[in-house]
């Protein structure tokens, strides 16, 4: 399947980010869902549930499997250096994948009950299957590319795994920030567990994208610079939505990271604000546990306390280094469209 590239006008009202996504889901949804269904039984009825695509007992369900951010990266990335998305369907639906195993096992570390609007796997399946699985689905995104005859493939599974480790080891330091007072985690050590947890897959999507266009090192090395730095504006917004986020729109409740005391990137700005906002936020975070009141007092702090503005303004930033390492992989902007597309998507949602 050919994904067009945006327009300049579609790029400024959003509608071509949602056109590209809608397009990579089409293109890349079949490779992912015959891989998914390759998995045996057991493992394989986690799996489909979790991407909406069958009920808890194993019926078709017409669920959509995520937004497909990271695999339009990568046909993205591959059609902004010359490439033909289609030589790169293996290696995005791979992305998702390791994508997907990332957040099985995240809604168990965080105890999230739900995500897509319905049940978190784990509290469907248990705990063991819901692990089980997502460690199945970072196998099947590895076998994927080493199976792939492109000649890029060994190259890019290095890279996917090297990023996995990245994301463990942002994951541990997010878990291990819950452990600590509400003082004790500062705003660079926040930024780099970000950087790993978030930024490190959505830059190794844009790596591996230019990987399959046959990009030099230097190239590889600006998308992945370009997608570490839109991917940390990603996560500067989805703390945000962590907050003050619709539970209609985020199918989590109101206030979660708040509930979970998450160590999140506005949370911290407010408490190194040393403001008397900062102050009371220290002492909710204090308490062992936030009823409804209390996550309200809460988010009201961090915005008086100035860390909903400083989130935002971070973002900004950090998409303006974004588009200056996309200049470099790409000296001509205009081939970058779908790219910048996706970026001022991830950056202006809601949800």
């Amino acid at each position: 399947m050919t994904v067009t590239t945006t327009s300049a006008e579609a790029v400024a009202d959003g509608q071509g980010a949602v056109m590209l996504l809608d397009q990579t889901r089409a293109a890349v949804h079949p490779q992912l869902r015959s891989t998914v269904e390759s998995l045996p039984g057991s493992i394989r009825r986690v799996a489909m549930y979790h991407f909406g695509w069958e009920h808890a007992d194993g019926t078709p369900a017409a669920g959509q499997a995520g937004k497909a951010i990271r695999p339009a990266l990568v046909l993205a990335a591959a059609r902004a250096l010359g490439a033909e998305s289609a030589q790169a369907v293996r290696a995005a639906a791979a992305v998702e994948l390791a994508h997907n195993f990332t957040l099985l096992h995240d809604d168990i570390v965080d105890e999230d009950p739900t995500r897509r609007h319905r049940p978190t796997a784990w509290t469907v399946f248990g705990i063991p299957d819901a692990l089980i699985a997502g460690d199945a689905m970072n196998a099947l995104a590895l076998r994927l590319l080493a199976e792939d005859p492109h000649p890029a493939s060994p190259a890019a599974a290095a890279r996917l795994a090297a990023c996995v480790i990245e994301l463990c080891a942002g994951q541990q330091a997010d878990c291990a920030f819950e452990q600590r007072g509400p003082r004790d985690v500062s705003l660079d050590e926040c930024l780099a567990m970000a950087t790993a947890k978030t930024g490190a897959l959505l830059g190794a999507s844009c790596a591996i994208g230019a990987l399959y266009a046959g990009a030099g090192e230097e190239q590889v090395a600006a998308m992945d610079a370009f997608g570490r730095e839109a991917g940390l504006a990603f996560q500067l917004i989805d703390d945000l939505i962590g907050i003050w986020g619709d539970p209609d729109r985020t199918g989590k409740p109101a206030g979660a990271d708040l509930v979970a005391h998450k160590k999140s990137l506005p949370v911290v700005a407010a408490l190194a604000s040393g403001t008397p906002a900062g102050d009371e936020l220290a002492e909710l975070y204090s308490r062992p546990a936030l009823d409804a009141a209390a996550v309200r007092a809460a988010a009201d702090a961090v915005e008086r306390a100035g860390g909903r503005d400083w989130a935002q303004a971070q973002a900004a930033e950090r998409m303006g280094r974004a588009v200056e390492y996309l200049a470099e992989a790409v000296p001509d902007l205009a081939a970058a469209g779908d790219l910048l597309a996706l970026a001022e998507f991830v950056t202006r949602r809601t949800r």
